[in-house]
């Protein structure tokens, strides 16, 4: 039997430097983890120093350092160190100050490495207590092993109003990703943020899942990583439609296409993972347990998109459906902030929704409830004739980082995932609804016009 290592090493190097960087920037988790770690559990000696500095910090002045005091710390108390130690410890900080580190999945970090370093206490502890059981010291090891379980635990008792003062200072970075259409990204301050739930509202047939694809094909242009979760549609049907919308090829025409596409997507700088789930096999919890392993192979998700939310079956089960779904919800949000990723999903709406020509939240299937957890949610619309014409409407039903109650006209081809949102004059959901259908189409025209006069294609 193979000895288990009693170092980070079988983390890797990325898993150990975010652990140091959690360490650095969270105060509550330094405090708890302190309990139970040994510096040496560190396998790279940069990080060993780094640790031991802000811990030392901590003990010396009461307080967790700021990036500034880490910084005179890193710059004037490393002369013990050899020169490469020093550079390298300084190295990895500067990494830290410029935010060149990417925290992804914050919360499998705490938790892996409070789990490895209570499972080293818990083993002293035992060794200690074979040797105790030699003098028949039932007590005393009755002492050491439930002192071993108690370390490590909770010390989040809230957030400490003077202790935190440099926490409320710091940038926070929302580090949006764009939806491609200039008009939402103004609307959102860029796009939806780290952390935040966007929601697609629309009736069967209406381009939900086209309007999923088009939003990851646009960050994996901007060089991001993708993750999809199709719980409806298979792999290559959904690799197809992303084939469509980045080539500009029709859906019916791909297979005599393969080489062209090749071409254009070879180059993409992004990575697309694309994991089927089927309906109502899937839960919250299995996307999380999913984006654990991929982290552990040092993927991390820039985006995360479910298509869609109601098709997964809920961690726990509820009397009613609509209690459900809010969970679910709820859980989705909390995967995006753990993950520090945007995270899009999409919803079916009622049957006030199929053919109505502006779709606002009360359409929404189910649990209207679930509409308090998003932070950015905006619907698409497409009657009958819309249809026909490749025309339609967006509304913006709640955006927690700008206006809404806007309506744009869009084009949407969904022959080759093609959606275009226009120019709005920048009617409001009363405004629109006094409109006529006809004034509605020629609106809808007239701003197609100009935008392909404009050059947008």
């Amino acid at each position: 039997m193979t000895n288990k290592p009693t170092d980070f090493s079988k983390f890797g190097k990325a898993f150990q430097e975010s652990l140091a960087h959690v360490i650095m920037n969270h105060r509550t988790f330094a405090d708890q983890i302190r309990e139970v770690l040994s510096i040496d559990f560190f396998e790279l000696k940069y990080l060993q120093v780094f640790v031991n500095k802000v811990l030392q910090h901590k003990d010396k002045y009461g307080v967790h350092p700021s990036k500034d005091a880490m910084l005179a710390v890193l710059r004037t108390e490393l002369d013990d160190e050899n020169p490469t130690t020093q550079k390298q410890t300084r190295d990895f900080f500067a990494r830290i100050y410029k935010s060149e580190i990417e925290l992804g999945g914050e919360e499998y970090i705490k938790e892996t490495s409070l789990d490895f370093c209570r499972k080293q206490k818990l083993k002293e502890a035992m060794i200690r207590s074979v040797k105790l059981l030699e003098s028949s010291s039932f007590d005393e090891i009755s002492d050491v092993i439930n002192g071993a379980l108690k370390l490590g635990s909770s010390t989040d008792f809230g957030y400490d109003y003077k202790a935190d003062f440099e926490e409320r200072f710091e940038l926070k970075i929302r580090n949006p990703a764009s939806t491609g259409w200039k008009s939402i990204d103004d609307l959102t301050k860029g796009g939806l943020g780290a952390g935040e739930l966007g929601v697609v509202i629309a009736p069967t047939g209406a381009g939900k899942s086209m309007v999923l694809v088009h939003l990851g094909a646009e960050a994996l242009k901007q060089g991001k990583t993708v993750v999809h979760y199709t719980l409806e549609l298979g792999p290559t049907v959904i690799a197809g439609r992303y084939d469509s919308c980045l080539t500009g090829i029709p859906l019916s025409k791909l297979h005599a296409s393969k080489d062209g596409i090749y071409e254009t997507v070879k180059d993409l700088k992004g990575q697309l993972i694309i994991k089927e789930y089927p309906t109502k096999s899937a839960s919250p919890n299995t996307i999380r347990n999913h984006l654990e392993r991929l982290l552990q192979r040092d993927i991390k998700p820039d985006i995360i998109i479910v298509d869609y939310a109601d098709l997964l079956k809920p961690n726990v089960v509820r009397k009613e459906k609509r209690h459900e779904l809010e969970t679910i919800y709820e859980d989705l949000r909390g995967i995006a902030q753990e993950t520090k990723s945007p995270c899009y999903t999409a919803s079916q709406t009622n049957r006030s929704g199929l053919n109505a020509e502006v779709i606002t939240m009360e359409a929404i299937s189910e649990a209207f409830n679930k509409c308090f957890v998003a932070d950015f949610i905006f619907s698409v619309s497409r009657t009958v004739q819309d249809k026909n014409t490749n025309g339609g409407r967006m509304f913006i039903a709640k955006n927690r980082n700008g206006p809404d109650g806007l309506i744009y006209p869009i084009f949407m081809d969904t022959s080759c995932v093609k959606i275009k949102v226009l120019p709005s004059d920048g009617t409001t959901l009363e405004q629109s609804m006094i409109k006529t259908a006809a004034a509605q189409k020629e609106d809808l025209q007239k701003k197609y016009r100009e935008f392909r006069r404009n050059g947008n294609g």
